[in-house]
């Protein structure tokens, strides 16, 4: 297992600085460029931490969009780089490979698209596939068996529906129910009604109501002073709901559960690397739920050195491109010469970056040594640490 971050830049080589490109959106959307400009920060940080006299760091703007991507991955080429990370999004990455393929350069993208990776394209990002693998497989561990699904109706949710299905069978699970709710927020309610099945508990709790005030035991008038403050009767049949959602529209979404009589203190709320935001503890419905996420010391030690370095936290997903800066420099220090093949980028003992533990499978994708955290009120509690080896990891 190597550990990029600790590696020194080689010393008395001849001849030209090895050329790394990085397409990242650097205008556009407000939130692309944001999201590009901290990308950008974190591999010069990752490029300073290793002292890359040796690497030259050519960043260029897709501004968000294929074309753009395309014309910037079709100016690396020209310019001679041998490896390029990013791009993004995953519709500008099908628009590099279209052309760095042609010219055996590999790329080390962010997108979490799965479907874009293979023949010389390799993911770094935190795939819901793993995620929910790792959450639904902790949950099955501590005997949770029937589990519901709601996520958004987008591509995001229907990776994670997908994804949940080949879980609850790898884990001796049941997938009870999935519903999904539109990405734009819209008519949330709904979804959560018929996730807990309201209408028809709520008519069990009416008729039941109507059959005990027909009777004028006082068993009857006991049990019908229990139903008063209940909105519905009659138990769900799934013992934890996955809600892959994040930011604002969560804090929307989770208390309309426990409002439409998901018991959320006994029904398991699980989540995905989204709700890998402090404010996440402060929603009531979620307190006690788990997710997965990435390793907590190593992740702190980057997020303490950026801030340091430029003043501000970063986001999520700006590590991506530290460690993808950071693996292009431990693959190009290597004894011998620069080694962007196959071989080395997917080496089975794999890397150590600043979220812990991964490594490439022959299709593309990352595989990660994850954490499971709970949500409590003071924060993470870490329930299960992320493995250190992947040795610890197939055990």
């Amino acid at each position: 297992m190597r550990a990029a971050p600790a590696l020194r830049p080689p010393s008395g080589i001849e001849g030209q600085p090895t050329r790394v490109g990085l397409l990242l959106p650097l205008s556009g959307p407000d939130n692309a460029a944001g999201l590009g400009h901290a990308m950008l920060n974190a591999a010069m940080l990752a490029l300073f931490d290793i002292g890359g006299k040796r690497l030259l760091l050519m960043p260029r703007d897709t501004g968000g969009t294929p074309e753009g991507a395309g014309r910037a991955a079709a100016e690396l080429v020209g310019e001679g780089a041998e490896i390029v990370l990013g791009p993004l999004f995953n519709t500008s990455v099908q628009a590099t490979a279209a052309i760095t393929r042609n010219a055996d350069i590999p790329i080390i993208a962010f997108s979490s698209d799965r479907r874009v990776a293979g023949n010389g394209v390799y993911l770094l990002s935190f795939t819901p596939y793993q995620e929910v693998d790792t959450v639904i497989g902790f949950a099955a561990s501590r005997g949770l068996k029937r589990f519901a699904v709601l996520a958004p109706e987008d591509p995001y949710g229907l990776a994670v529906l997908e994804a949940a299905r080949e879980a609850v069978l790898r884990h001796g699970a049941e997938l009870a129910q999935a519903e999904f709710y539109s990405p734009s927020g819209e008519d949330l309610d709904k979804s959560v009604k018929r996730l807990a099945h309201y209408h028809v508990r709520r008519q069990a709790l009416l008729a039941r109501r109507k059959e005990l005030e027909k009777s004028e035991t006082q068993t009857a008038g006991r049990m019908l002073k229990a139903l008063k403050n209940h909105d519905t009767l009659g138990d769900l049949d799934y013992d934890a709901v996955l809600l892959p959602e994040g930011g604002e529209l969560l804090k929307s979404l989770a208390p309309l559960l426990p409002y439409y009589d998901i018991d959320t203190a006994e029904i398991r709320m699980l989540g995905t690397g989204r709700w890998d935001d402090a404010k996440v503890r402060l929603e009531p419905a979620l307190l006690g739920g788990w997710f997965a996420g990435a390793d907590r010391t190593t992740a702190a030690d980057f997020r303490g050195r950026y801030q340091a370095t430029f003043g501000h936290r970063p986001p999520r997903l700006a590590s991506l491109a530290y460690d993808a800066m950071a693996l292009a420099a431990v693959l190009a220090l290597e004894e011998g010469g620069p080694d962007f093949s196959a071989r080395a980028i997917t080496d089975p003992d794999g890397f150590v970056g600043s979220d812990g533990i991964f490594r490439f499978g022959l299709d593309g994708v990352a595989e990660r040594g994850m954490a499971v955290l709970e949500i409590g009120r003071d924060g993470f509690q870490v329930q299960r640490k992320a493995p250190t080896t992947f040795e610890a990891l197939t055990n």
